[in-house]
């Protein structure tokens, strides 16, 4: 299975996810990264530097799979991925 990893851009600074997930494919990625995100903001609260955050999902190779806005992920949309990847 592939691997994932799952990065936090906030600005300009890069937190990088070192041991990243097998996942079964970029959907899935998509799933965990919603997910990771909505449990965040939960615990967090929704401030400006966290809205304007961005997950970045890459793959073994360090390729951008997608990229995934704080924002958005809080908008509850089941089913509905605006996120190009």
């Amino acid at each position: 299975m592939p691997r994932y990893f799952f990065n936090t851009r906030i600005g300009e600074e890069l937190i990088v996810d070192p041991e990243g997930e097998e996942l079964r494919n970029p959907d899935r990625a998509w799933d965990v990264a919603r997910a990771m995100i909505q449990e965040l903001v939960r615990s967090e609260g929704a401030d400006g530097a966290l809205l304007s955050a961005v997950i970045e999902v890459t793959d073994d190779d360090g390729e951008i799979v997608l990229e995934f806005p704080f924002a958005e992920a809080i908008f509850n949309l089941p089913d509905q991925r605006i996120t190009r990847h």
